[in-house]
């Protein structure tokens, strides 16, 4: 090539890179499945912050700022972040907030383990949505009185099944890719080795849990549904079973007759809730405590490894306390 050339060839103008999509994520389950997928392209960022519930949060006004300003929201839903359903309701957002319990292949169950099917059109039973509301009107009305509160409708916490998880990858892969087709390739290899992991993990878990299978427990809140039908777990209740309201007298007198007559071996307290109500449960039993439950994986580190750590941080939680 002629040298005279070269300084010429150097000012013409390279091929633009696509920008990758700015991403916003709700729960830090979430933030870590989709960071996965993102890989070295980008870091989504994720709303709830460390240390919070999922169920109860205050958006800080950057925290909104940065909503508005996302290409890809990716969050569970309704049922189980109703804070960031308002916060999207409330902001022209600039592309449709990916909902994954609506997503399809999503397997979805009610609070009493009953299998829910998406509607063909917008991922929801119409019945399924008409519970949710009855639910939320249950919770508000729990607090002025002291009769037993049952949650209804569909069981949120979809992520603590490694298939929903398996999933949900591929979903966000797919909306990435169709954000950012210039990088849907890596999109989809990263989602592929991502999903391989998840299934090495069902694995591991599989193993870990089988011993265990048929030791009963009792749990804080309701919301292990979908992780202890996976893995075959006899969970007895929970003590609180509502997301806003204390229990009420009759549902703890009935929940500690049970520790007895099934032979309640544990009781966990849970992340980010009071455990006095699990040891006023406990006291003069001999049920043990066990360690403390982090179902939304709030209290861990975040980042893409949250998701395994929060399984298997589950897993051995039980088994410290229900082995022999």
């Amino acid at each position: 090539m002629n040298k005279t050339l070269i300084p010429a060839l150097a000012l013409l103008p390279l091929p633009a890179l696509a920008e990758v999509p700015q991403v916003v994520t709700d729960i830090p389950a979430v933030h870590a499945l989709t960071a996965q997928v993102m890989g070295d392209l980008g870091r989504p960022a994720v709303l709830l912050e460390q240390g919070a519930s999922a169920h109860h949060y205050q958006l800080k006004p950057s925290q909104a700022a940065t909503l508005q300003e996302a290409d890809l929201v990716f969050w569970v839903g309704p049922e189980l972040t109703p804070w960031l359903e308002r916060a999207i309701d409330g902001l022209a957002l600039g592309s449709k907030p990916v909902e994954l319990l609506g997503a399809p292949g999503t397997h979805l169950q009610d609070f009493d383990g009953h299998e829910i099917h998406h509607d063909a059109e917008d991922g929801h039973d119409d019945d399924d949505h008409a519970a949710h509301e009855h639910a939320e009107e249950d919770h508000a009305a729990a607090a002025d009185d002291d009769h037993d509160h049952v949650h209804e409708g569909m069981d949120p916490h979809a992520w603590l099944t490694p298939e929903n998880a398996e999933t949900w990858l591929g979903v966000i892969a797919q909306e990435l890719a169709a954000t950012d087709p210039d990088h849907a390739a890596t999109y989809a290899a990263n989602a592929a080795a991502a999903q391989d992991a998840v299934r090495a993990l069902d694995t591991k878990l599989q193993a870990m849990l089988a011993p265990v299978a048929g030791k009963p427990f009792v749990t804080f809140h309701a919301a292990y549904g979908y992780f202890t039908a996976h893995y075959g777990l006899d969970v007895v209740g929970a003590v609180n079973l509502g997301d806003a309201s204390a229990p009420g007298a009759a549902h703890l007198s009935a929940l500690r007759a049970d520790l007895a007559q099934k032979n309640v071996v544990c009781a966990f307290p849970e992340a980010q809730h009071d455990p006095k109500q699990i040891d006023i449960l406990l006291d003069g039993t001999s049920v043990k405590r066990g360690a403390v439950l982090d179902p939304s994986g709030s209290a861990l580190d975040y980042g893409p490894g949250l998701y395994t750590a929060l399984m298997t941080d589950l897993a051995t939680a039980l088994v410290d306390c229900l082995a022999p």
